[in-house]
């Protein structure tokens, strides 16, 4: 099942519309959840870019302060297609920073730049805060308010996006090449070993929303804390998760597939052993691989979403997600994108 066929929460998308008109209209900036420590011999740098690679600036910010591509660290790939602000370290061992002001590009910019004591690393973001503009949008406005108003209570199915499988979902072929023999490259290993996992966590996401139970407890849940990558149970279903499910303080998750069992029993158990058997490969493959059994949210809670029609046409959306997890997995329960 590709990831435009999976099952949406709140019935049939009301509204049709274009995404990404123009750079300005998908606006993302990385929360890193601290600040530099003002001291070091890393620059953390705050850019600006429109329409760039991540991995280009990256290399030319290494180039432009005389280091090696090594030297320079990031916490996440952003959209080449956005205007998108991030940070960036530089280690520049007992030297001065340049000139970030006369870097060479019109569509990058450094806004700041203060001293720190380490490096940035992949994955080191608190999360990241959107502002997406869907435009030429058609459809049943009023179902779309009320799609609106129940994504800001309920939230989402956290399913992982189209990117995680690459153009045209090849990244499973290669996976499946991959776990058949054909030899890879680290990094590419890691990226294909991640979408088999994620095509299997997809299945079993969109069996509990056809079952309408993706943000409820099953028997034998296994629950996610929020805003941490920590994870616990099964436990009896009492009154105290009851709050701290509704409160959104713990969400239902599903497997991230690896060798032995999932941690999950009963009902919750049955139902992913059972969706894996569909992926058999894959799943042969991931416990092949040695990778360890792991559990992500099956509830996305956009933070602060809001929303505003700037023209009858033109609907703007706000929000703030966790790392790890995908705008457009947020925009998808809204509109088919044209």
């Amino acid at each position: 099942m590709s990831v435009s066929e999976l099952p949406t929460a709140y019935g049939p998308v009301p509204l049709t519309a274009r995404l990404r008109a123009t750079p300005e209209d998908f606006q993302v900036e990385e929360l890193l959840g601290y600040d530099a420590d003002g001291a070091g011999e890393h620059a953390l740098l705050w850019v600006e870019k429109r329409g760039a690679n991540t991995d280009w600036v990256a290399r030319e910010l290494a180039k432009f302060a005389g280091v090696p591509p090594v030297n320079v660290g990031y916490a996440g790939l952003k959209d080449r297609h956005a205007v998108t602000r991030q940070a960036f370290s530089v280690q520049l061992p007992g030297r001065a920073d340049p000139d970030w002001s006369a870097f060479p590009y019109e569509e990058v910019k450094v806004l700041t730049a203060t001293r720190h004591g380490r490096k940035l690393k992949r994955g080191g973001l608190r999360g990241n805060r959107f502002v997406i503009v869907l435009r030429e949008v058609r459809g049943d406005r009023e179902t779309a308010e009320r799609v609106l108003q129940q994504m800001s209570a309920r939230g989402v199915p956290n399913y992982f996006g189209e990117q995680r499988f690459g153009r045209e979902g090849g990244n499973l072929a290669q996976a499946r090449a991959m776990f058949a023999g054909r030899r890879v490259d680290r990094d590419k290993r890691s990226l294909l070993l991640s979408a088999a996992r994620s095509q299997i966590f997809n299945s079993v996401l969109a069996e509990r929303v056809e079952q309408g139970n993706w943000d409820t407890a099953l028997e034998g849940e296994i629950w996610a804390l929020a805003g941490s990558r920590s994870w616990f149970g099964p436990e009896p279903f009492d009154a105290v998760l009851a709050g701290r499910l509704a409160q959104g303080d713990i969400h239902p998750t599903g497997p991230l597939w690896g060798e032995g069992d999932p941690a999950s029993q009963g009902a919750v158990a049955e139902l992913e052993q059972r969706i894996a058997a569909g992926w058999q490969d894959l799943a042969d493959g991931l416990t092949a691989a040695r990778m360890s059994h792991d559990r992500r949210a099956l509830r996305l809670l956009p933070a602060g979403l809001a929303w505003n029609w700037l023209s009858a046409d033109a609907l703007e959306l706000r929000f703030e997600l966790p790392a790890g997890a995908y705008a457009t997995t947020v925009i998808r329960e809204l509109a088919t994108i044209g």
